[in-house]
This record gives structure tokens, sequence and C-alpha cells, in this order.
């Protein structure tokens, strides 16, 4: 998407959806007169929309450049039948990390270390309050 494509969708569409973190940030006197310039042009966006797809645009762009850098090992075949060797340019490394880090923000990523290390140790029984019988533990399988 271009910056002309997201000021046409900011004429037309609604923004997508967010995540519970926030970022705080001091912008640049000169970049949050253009903020606000943009908000007064697009009164249907909030500043911290337009923030937010100007942001997701600029990334978008910045993994767009990130350099192919052949490795030694061939992974494919083009149509031509040339061989293609594997990324070892900062691309792949990002994309991961972006995968990564999607997965935590989604609340959906495996067990960390800590969760591991949380799992294995042993359980302690909390007394019960005065007065009052303790429950027998349930059996897991």
């Amino acid at each position: 998407m271009s910056f002309k494509e997201l000021l046409d969708s900011w004429r037309e569409s609604a923004a997508a959806p967010r995540t519970v973190r926030s970022y705080a940030v001091h912008l640049p006197l000169d970049d949050a007169a253009q903020l606000a310039a943009l908000a007064e042009m697009f009164p249907g966006r909030a500043p911290e929309q337009l923030i937010s797809e100007l942001l997701g645009q600029a990334l978008r762009a910045v993994a767009a450049a990130m350099p192919y850098v052949p490795g030694q090992r061939v992974i494919s075949t083009d149509e031509q039948g040339d061989p293609v060797y594997e990324d070892v340019g900062p691309t792949p490394r990002f994309m991961q990390l972006t995968r990564d880090h999607r997965r935590t923000l989604e609340g959906t990523a495996g067990p960390s270390k800590a969760a591991n290390d949380a799992a294995a140790a042993p359980r302690v029984r909390a007394r019960s309050k005065p007065g009052r019988k303790a429950r027998k533990p349930r059996r897991t399988r």
C-alpha cells in the first residue's frame, strides 16, 4: 500500500483492530505539526489512528527495503531452473521476530521458560481459613 492509498483509505474505511498495549512517544515539533494538519484534514481520524496507520505503512516500507542476501544453501529453483539461495540477510530474522511478537501480543504464544519452570516447581497448598476444614486435593491424570 502506498501513502496515496493510505490517504484514500482514510477517506473511505474504518481502522484495523488494535492491541491492548499502548506506546507513548514525544514527537518532534515538525512531525506533531504535520500530524495536527492531517487530523484537521481528516476529522474522522483521531491523531492516534493517524500515527498508527502511518507507522504501519512505514514499517511495511522498512520490511520491503531490507536487502536480500543470498546464502550458500539452495532452497529451490526458479521458473527458468536457476537456483534460489536462502536469504541470510536481515529479512528472515525480522519476519520470525515479527511472528513471535505477534503471537505474544495476541496471547497465543507457547509457554515461556518462566511458565515451564513454574509448572515444574512443586506446588504448595495454601492453608485454609481458621475454623474451616482443609479440602482434599483433586486428583489429576
